[in-house]
């Protein structure tokens, strides 16, 4: 019997947990293919504002990784749009022009972030905030410029405001209504917000309308109705958003506000269904992740069969991701004739507590600077529970209470994780039944704690509860949720348990799941390749798509193409070569590389093997935890200043240490004097030339954060390069945790420590001997061997729909 095919459109939080919960009920029903507009796996959204405020990078924000959609057989379709829907031929068409047939079909398109339409909006410089793509160009700005304004003072702009002080920004946050977060808070709880975040950097004006965005070509400020000007080189629009319909309403669908629903996520077509932020239902959008994930259990229940009261609708309640300022907010927050407030505010604390009353049962509370007490609440609300019971001297706390209720004290239907819909009950029964042990691993099986993170020490609580002394809160963290296990732990049985392959260690170490995930498969492959350079067979499957397909992934789904040009150096016939390739595979995109190499941008992923027997070059490893680029500057060869030859050197250590692997990418440089033109004091592993020799640099890095490298010791010759490079690397590579850059892996074993090994000539000597029996196995350009073998070439091809 064939499959039915359901196609989502929007790869999205609301859209992917939607599938996620159709594969929990059934996952033979349907044959699926998800299409997103963006190039990226589905991403937790609610966490870009922890990448600008640097407690999180984009990697880390990837929910579903790749590898998911490719173990559960799901088509994906990134970086390409559906522009039209044919409701009579059951297909869409996609920007780039694919066409999708579906027997039935889920809209989960979202809404885009509101842009007001006044005179300068298109500007260079003006940026919403609601993509990855936003996020990084903002990080971006941040880099060189120094003002930004968040036009909007809610919960998304406050997140985004104080990420971009993070980032070094003067900001200044503009906001039409009278307090900050004005639908969230109520004015003294708004009051508050504003003095703490004030304290942290934040400048605001409150009431001010913005009228015009000034500037040429580039943002220079904007200008407020009342004249006033203030300047700017970013302005980030927070206003609001809007569900993303178009293409539904084109196809005609009912559209209201946002695509229309009934309670079962149906829209007017029956084949069709809606959910998360473009779906209305009762004449309502919702913009918070809660009831986007209720809606999606909804409609998982009808779309395979089961019984279901249909989506009654959803209480919402609102956090801030702001250190320093907790709150908590959920239900109606305004006072009139039927509701009535009960308030307790602390002053020397700065804690505040308000609940409103209606009927005597709680529809509302805002709390700011003491949020515990915030899910007792939202289940109060949400049970319909009266305050009859409860003495309102000390805001609801039982007569002869003096703590909040605790986590043992909770019924076992109230709800732990708001965002995600996971009770108590949920949880304590998970943690019994598959004997979890850490927050991680709740997360992991119930999902508690996945979107926003705020219920994490909740989760801890009923953990210690459940288990009593079987719960140690600070006990190290296995490498992932599959094991307790550390990466220590794990290198030392395979040592000493002869463990050649990930399965065998999954399963005699007794990994929960011994299929291991997307953060420990890729770990293992490295380990028992470190281990075992000459006789562990590398687990391609394993390893993350840049390196399966021997090329950088770039943001519309396209590839680059970096070939090798050891210490920056080309010829002629190279440079006709790329010249004639660029032309016949139109390249849009040919540009300098930051390491002195010449990339094609933009090649399609069916074009990378043509391309590179075209080219006849060898790769560059500028897509994988390996040995990287050696940037060198001229040196003695021309450079007036150069003490030593430095191009040379640079090709050499290239040469000797290519392809390797290593935890994390791997980053050298050689400079012909202290001048440090390629900056050998940001390398992982930096050589400058002096008249006496090289002076060695350690742990440097570029990015983000930037670190510096630090002197480790000065040797006379070419050769003691090399071999203290290769020891350095070796050492790096037998201590380090996988996808451990060499800064924090240097502060974690200490400098010194580190310098004893690598500088001890007995010692340093083995690490060399063992770094080269790792160069010696690893498999040598890939390239060569992939446009000669057609089986190899299989991942490249494309369905052509």
């Amino acid at each position: 019997m064939s499959k039915t095919k359901l196609l989502m459109v929007g790869n999205g939080m609301a859209g992917v947990r939607t599938i996620e919960e159709i594969l929990d009920r059934d996952p033979d029903r349907f044959d699926i293919t998800i299409i997103g507009k963006e190039p990226y796996p589905n991403y937790n959204r609610i966490m870009l504002s922890n990448i600008l405020q640097n407690k999180m990078t984009v990697e880390e924000t990837i929910m579903n990784p790749y590898e998911w959609y490719e173990a559960r057989h799901i088509r994906l379709i990134t970086g390409d749009k559906v522009v039209k829907i044919d409701r009579e031929a059951q297909q869409v068409e996609t920007e780039q022009g694919q066409v999708v047939d579906y027997d039935q079909m889920i809209i989960a398109t979202g809404s885009d972030a509101f842009i007001l339409p006044i005179d300068g909006s298109r500007l260079e410089g003006v940026v919403g905030f609601r993509t990855i793509d936003d996020t990084e160009k903002m990080l971006e700005v941040a880099k060189t410029k120094k003002k930004a304004i968040v036009i909007g003072g809610g919960l998304l702009g406050l997140e985004c405001a104080r990420g971009l002080v993070e980032q070094g920004m003067d900001v200044t946050v503009v906001h039409l209504a009278e307090w900050l977060m004005e639908v969230q808070l109520d004015r003294r709880a708004g009051e508050l917000l504003k003095k703490d975040l004030e304290k942290q950097g934040l400048r605001f004006e409150l009431q001010a309308n913005t009228q015009e965005i000034i500037g040429d070509k580039q943002v220079e400020g904007i200008r407020l109705s009342d004249g006033r000007v203030l300047d700017a080189d970013m302005v980030v629009m927070a206003v609001g958003i809007r569900p993303v319909t178009k293409e539904a309403r084109a196809a005609g669908l009912d559209i209201g506000r946002g695509i229309i629903v009934d309670d079962f996520m149906q829209t007017s077509d029956p084949k069709i269904y809606a959910v998360g932020e473009c779906a209305e239902h009762r004449s309502k959008v919702y913009g918070l992740v809660a009831p986007l994930y209720e809606q999606g259990k909804v409609l998982a229940d009808h779309i395979t069969g089961r019984p279901t009261e249909g989506y009654q609708g959803s209480t919402t309640f609102t956090s801030l991701k702001v250190s320093g300022c907790d709150l908590f907010s959920a239900g109606r927050i305004t006072e009139n004739d039927d509701i009535r407030g009960i308030e307790m505010f602390n002053g020397i604390d700065n804690i505040y507590k308000k609940v409103f009353v209606q009927d005597h049962a709680i529809v509302g509370a805002v709390l700011y600077g003491d949020t515990e007490e915030g899910n007792r609440f939202y289940n109060m609300m949400k049970k319909g529970e009266t305050i009859d019971d409860y003495t309102l001297v000390s805001i609801l706390h039982k007569a002869g209470e003096v703590d909040a209720m605790n986590v043992a004290e909770m019924d076992d239907d109230e709800t732990i994780c708001g965002c995600n819909g996971v009770s108590k009950g949920k949880i304590v029964s998970a943690i019994q039944e598959q004997g979890l042990t850490s927050v991680a691993e709740v997360t992991s099986v119930t999902k508690a704690g996945n979107s926003c993170g705020k219920c994490k020490g909740q989760i801890a609580e009923l953990l210690e509860h459940t288990l009593g002394d079987g719960f140690v809160a600070n006990a190290p963290t296995g490498i992932c949720a599959c094991t307790d296990l550390s990466r220590d732990q794990i290198v030392t049985q395979i040592r000493a348990k002869g463990l050649k392959t990930s399965k065998e260690v999954r399963h005699v170490l007794d990994f929960k799941n011994k299929g291991g995930c997307p953060k420990c498969r890729p770990a293992l492959n490295y380990y028992l390749n470190m281990v075992y350079p000459t006789e562990h067979e590398d687990e391609k499957a394993s390893r993350f798509a840049n390196e399966r397909y021997h090329a950088n992934i770039q943001k519309d789904g396209t590839f680059s193409v970096i070939p090798q040009m050891r210490g920056g150096v080309t010829d002629a016939d190279q440079l006709i070569r790329l010249g004639e390739v660029a032309k016949q595979y139109d390249v849009p995109l040919v540009k300098v590389t930051g390491s002195q190499r010449i990339g094609l941008y933009g090649v399609n992923k069916e074009d990378l093997p043509a391309v590179w027997e075209a080219l006849g070059m060898r790769s560059a490893s500028a897509y994988a935890k390996k040995t990287r680029s050696v940037k060198s500057c001229v040196g003695k060869e021309f450079c007036r200043f150069g003490t030593q030859y430095t191009t040379r050197l640079g090709i050499r250590l290239e040469a000797t240490f290519e392809y390797i692997d290593t935890p994390h990418k791997f980053k050298m440089g050689v400079s012909g004097c202290p001048r440090s033109c390629v900056e050998s004091g940001v390398k992982d592993f930096g050589v400058i030339g002096v008249e006496n020799g090289f002076q060695i640099y350690v742990g440097g890095n570029g990015g983000t954060t930037v670190e510096v490298a630090e002197h480790l010791t000065t040797v006379p010759t070419e050769d003691d390069v090399i071999k203290l490079c290769g020891a350095y690397m070796q050492y790096y590579r037998e201590t380090a945790n996988y996808a451990e850059r060499t800064a924090p892996w240097l502060r974690r074993l200490g400098f010194d420590q580190v310098k004893a090994v690598v500088l001890d000539p007995e010692k340093q000597q083995e690490l060399y001997d063992r770094i080269m029996i790792a160069k010696a196995a690893v498999e040598q350009e890939p390239w060569h061997d992939i446009v000669k073998n057609e089986r190899k070439q299989k991942i490249f091809e494309v369905e052509k729909v």
